[in-house]
């Protein structure tokens, strides 16, 4: 019988040593999120990053929230607001009804919906006459917003005061004062401004001028001076061409409204 040499024995004793780590190290799994995402096997996500990637309650108290869709009778409804500073300072419908008679209703009732939310800072929104079906979805969806962005501003700040929040009161140095109703030759006008910070944060028309050839001047020139009572933060502030009583009132009104709020 032949017998086995010493090499050999020691050169076969090493390839199985060696066989044995390698066979250990490849069953041995990887720590390597890169590895992990190379083989297939992607590392969850927390809480958190999902709701920000999706848009949900991970927009915080200083961006935009989308308030869930509401079905009315004439098709849904969704709201997104835009909260800085604990304020809501842009509404604007994603979804509305649509569609025949809904277009005209939804021209109408959405943009006195949005102006008004930014008033209020609330979803107590007044329902636009003619539009109720789209107004009461709209308020229920706004409602959604503001209770999205009050639990975001909750787990960023656990300790603030629920006034503090979205949808409650601005802060203490904020307040909203109605001026006294200036009477045109074509109508009422009325001005409501909100104050915060010495600034005027938002202006709208609580009353103007209405029927005949006064809706189309009301139209043309309440959004125009809004926008330029926040911008010049006082009554100085230029007529609208076309529509000279009107922004005449307007001026005495929010005026009255500066006084109240102290200048």
């Amino acid at each position: 019988m032949r017998k086995s040499h010493p090499v050999r024995r020691v050169v076969l004793a090493t390839a199985a040593t060696v066989s044995g780590v390698v066979l250990m190290l490849s069953l041995k799994p990887s720590s390597d999120p890169a590895s992990a995402q190379a083989g297939g096997t992607i590392p969850q996500q927390t809480a958190a990053a999902q709701e920000s990637a999706q848009g949900g309650t991970g927009a915080a108290a200083g961006g935009a929230v989308t308030g869930d869709v509401v079905q009315t009778q004439y098709g849904p409804v969704q709201v997104r607001i835009t909260v800085s500073g604990n304020k809501i300072t842009k509404a604007e419908a994603v979804q509305a009804p649509k569609g025949g008679e809904s277009d005209a209703k939804t021209a109408l009732s959405i943009p006195k919906l949005t102006q008004d939310t930014l008033a209020k800072q609330t979803s107590q929104v007044d329902t636009v006459s003619g539009a109720t079906y789209t107004s009461e979805g709209y308020q229920k969806a706004l409602q959604s917003a503001i209770d999205k962005a009050n639990e975001a501003a909750s787990q960023a700040q656990p300790s603030a005061q629920p006034s503090q929040t979205a949808g409650g009161s601005a802060g203490a140095a904020a307040k909203t004062v109605t001026g006294a109703v200036s009477q045109t030759q074509y109508g009422p006008v009325q001005v409501r401004i909100t104050v915060s910070g010495g600034k005027i944060t938002n202006a709208e028309a609580v009353q103007a001028p209405k029927g005949g050839t006064s809706d189309q001047k009301t139209a043309l020139s309440i959004p125009k001076l809004n926008q330029e009572a926040v911008a010049a933060g006082s009554a100085d502030i230029d007529s609208v061409s076309g529509a000279t009583y009107t922004s005449e009132g307007y001026k005495k009104s929010l005026q009255s409204a500066l006084d109240q709020a102290g200048g």
